[in-house]
């Protein structure tokens, strides 16, 4: 299996365009996620804090990408991973089918944006605040965007989201998820949202109330 930086794509390829088989690739941002400030629209739902909040990483963070293939064009900064593709962050882990990365020009070339096609499913882990146990979320889609800048995962294609036995679900192929790098989740359309219960259990010699 080889490894590609795509931090070093241009002084690697020049500017050559190339294919390669079973690849894996890092890719580093120059700093984390700013914080965002989401634009108001008419009909979109509260935020919701069904994905989360995620503790803050201080530093440079490193992206893992593997694929079965991968297309390099250093001219417009943009790597195409096709075959299995699944990317490990710090922050989250994604998989799809295909998986398009934008790079910034100049000095900074960290990812800027990716993209994911097909069969997309995004991982977040966290610690329960109450409990202090992992949790993890879950959002599926036909396709996703993650911008760098402000760190938000954009999720459309009939999107769900599942924290435990907790759904979100669209329920119109046009309705957009938001989830943005606190966690917090955000829908623009129509959606169903189901959270479950566990029936408590009746202690032992106990009688109803008549």
């Amino acid at each position: 299996m080889k490894l590609v930086a795509l931090v070093m794509l241009p002084a690697l390829i020049g500017s050559a365009v190339f294919a390669q088989t079973s690849v894996n690739s890092a890719v580093q941002t120059s700093k984390p996620a700013a914080s965002n400030s989401p634009t108001k629209k008419q009909n979109e739902e509260p935020t919701k804090d069904l994905f989360g909040g995620g503790s803050k990483i201080e530093g440079p963070i490193t992206t893992e990408i593997y694929a079965d293939e991968a297309f390099f064009d250093s001219n417009k900064n943009v790597g195409v991973f096709t075959g299995h593709v699944k990317v490990l962050d710090p922050r989250f882990s994604v998989q799809s089918d295909k998986l398009t990365v934008y790079l910034h020009k100049g000095q900074d070339q960290g990812l800027e944006r990716a993209v994911a096609d097909g069969n997309v499913g995004v991982v977040r882990e966290r610690l329960d605040p109450n409990t202090g146990q992992p949790t993890r979320a879950i959002g599926r889609s036909d396709h996703a965007v993650y911008t760098a800048g402000d760190g938000n995962v954009e999720l459309t294609g009939t999107p769900r989201v599942q924290q435990g036995p907790n759904m979100h679900v669209a329920t119109s192929a046009d309705t957009v998820m938001l989830i943005n790098q606190n966690g917090q989740l955000t829908t623009h359309g129509p959606s169903r949202t189901e959270i479950h219960q566990e029936a408590k259990e009746e202690k032992p010699g106990t009688q109803p109330k008549g």
